[in-house]
């Protein structure tokens, strides 16, 4: 069924995608992964963050292309299942996107957790606050499309906000002579720009640019998607740039090599020296917006990926239970909600960590999928209807899978983590694919690799 003739109620609006894309990148991670890169090289790091947005772009121009091909809920796994089969789409969607929301979302709260513990010592019970909030937003999103939109909205730019204040204010204000004298060490200069070192940097800045396509999920919930998915993935890319390397240039004013590199929190750092005592209430505010909006977004989308898949037998019917007044995939919202939960109740910081990386370089894997697939359906359906067609292609989908090959290489930030991380995530691609193997044989009745041919 195309978007137009959906009788979902198109409640998402151009403002309101904005704030998907951007919401969905924008989260205490990244922020981490901004300020540590700075520190590690100066301005040079501007350079790699320009090259992972150029390869983000190519990934929003296949994501594009897939999902206005086929605009259902399913997404990857719609795409993928046409293209080359329903094993590599189902492990696709699972790795990439569901294993990855219930370890990144616990570790967004347990660094919302610290921020409350640090702003109200001793008064705030440890671990109350962030199940609160899953438990509102999970309750918000099975209420509709509108609550939802309305609540990105808030969240998303109230961060941007935030953001940009302490960026702007870091580059306008100039430090007093205690904190400028202690930011020392920033490489200010070009050299690893011409002698090409800032390339080593890329696979770190890539995790600042991935999550944009998280707005495809929801294009039988948008106001003309054919113009509006791509212009919203590249102006939010643009806004992301933007917005981080104010962050960076600002930082580099006030924080030194060593706190950018070595504080778990580098942007509570940045927020205290630049606004003093209350630079810890502003800091929590961007960090509960950014995890907010996150989850938020995470909440939506997965759910209905996972309902799209249950329509297509790829997950269990019940996954595609619709709520009968508000239209909202409320089995597949409480499911995520309680995903989330148990690892964020039973891990800790040093544990997690590893798991987020594992689990993220499996993402790196599903763009990959998608690239194959845009390739493959170019030349199995050249006929196709095709609303947005990739520019230059096949280029962007090469740049992209080279591109995503060496970041998911590159994945681990220390030599010392690196045998771990890759541990876990061959545990979590083998897992995955055991299980979808099983299905696919005896659930499904069909071949791993056999492409549905079906319009």
């Amino acid at each position: 069924m195309s978007p137009t003739t959906s009788p979902v109620r198109q409640a998402i609006g151009f403002k309101t995608m904005i704030a998907i894309c951007v919401g969905t990148v924008v989260v205490q991670g990244a922020m981490a992964s901004a300020l540590l890169g700075f520190g590690l090289g100066g301005l040079s790091f501007l350079a790699a963050m320009l090259v992972a947005a150029l390869l983000a772009v190519c990934n929003a121009m296949t994501f594009s292309e897939l999902s206005l091909m086929y605009p259902q809920a399913g997404t990857l796994a719609t795409y993928t299942q046409k293209a080359i089969g329903h094993f590599p789409a189902i492990v696709s969607v699972f790795a990439g996107y569901v294993m990855v929301a219930i370890f990144a979302i616990p570790a967004e709260f347990l660094l919302v957790d610290a921020l409350l513990q640090a702003l109200f010592p001793e008064t705030l019970p440890s671990h109350v606050v962030p199940i609160m909030l899953l438990a509102a937003l999970a309750v918000l999103n099975i209420l509709g499309t509108d609550v939802f939109a309305r609540l990105q909205n808030v969240f998303t730019f109230a961060m941007i906000v935030a953001i940009f204040l302490v960026g702007a204010t870091a580059l306008v204000q100039a430090p007093s002579p205690a904190v400028a004298e202690t930011a020392v060490g920033i490489g200010w200069g070009i050299d690893g720009i011409v002698d090409g070192s800032f390339i080593g940097l890329v696979a770190l800045a890539m995790w600042m640019f991935v999550g944009c396509e998280f707005v495809c999920p929801m294009i039988n919930d948008i106001r003309q998607p054919e113009k509006r998915i791509p212009r919203a993935m590249f102006l939010s890319l643009g806004i992301i740039f933007v917005l981080f390397s104010l962050f960076c240039l600002g930082a580099g004013r006030y924080l030194s090599t060593e706190t950018l590199t070595t504080s778990p929190m580098p942007y509570v750092d940045l927020v205290g020296d630049v606004f003093g005592r209350a630079g810890l209430i502003i800091a929590t505010v961007m960090g509960i917006t950014a995890t907010c909006s996150t989850v938020n977004t995470v909440l939506a989308a997965v759910p209905r990926m996972l309902s799209g898949m249950a329509d297509n037998g790829q997950a269990f019917r019940i996954m595609g239970k619709m709520h009968p007044r508000y239209n909202t995939p409320w089995v597949g919202i409480v499911f995520l909600a309680l995903g989330v939960l148990v690892p964020f109740l039973l891990i800790t910081p040093d544990q997690i960590i590893s798991l987020v990386i594992a689990a993220a370089t499996s993402w790196l894997l599903a763009y990959i999928v998608a690239h194959i697939d845009v390739i493959v359906l170019r030349r199995r359906r050249p006929e196709h209807r095709r609303p947005y067609r990739t520019p230059f292609y096949p280029l962007p989908q090469i740049v992209g899978i080279i591109g995503m090959a060496y970041v998911a290489a590159n994945a681990s930030p220390s030599p010392a983590m690196t045998a771990t991380i890759y541990t876990l995530l061959g545990v979590v691609l083998g897992l995955v694919s055991l299980v979808a193997i099983v299905w696919v044989k005896f659930k499904m009745k069909k071949g791993l690799f056999e492409p549905d041919m079906r319009d």
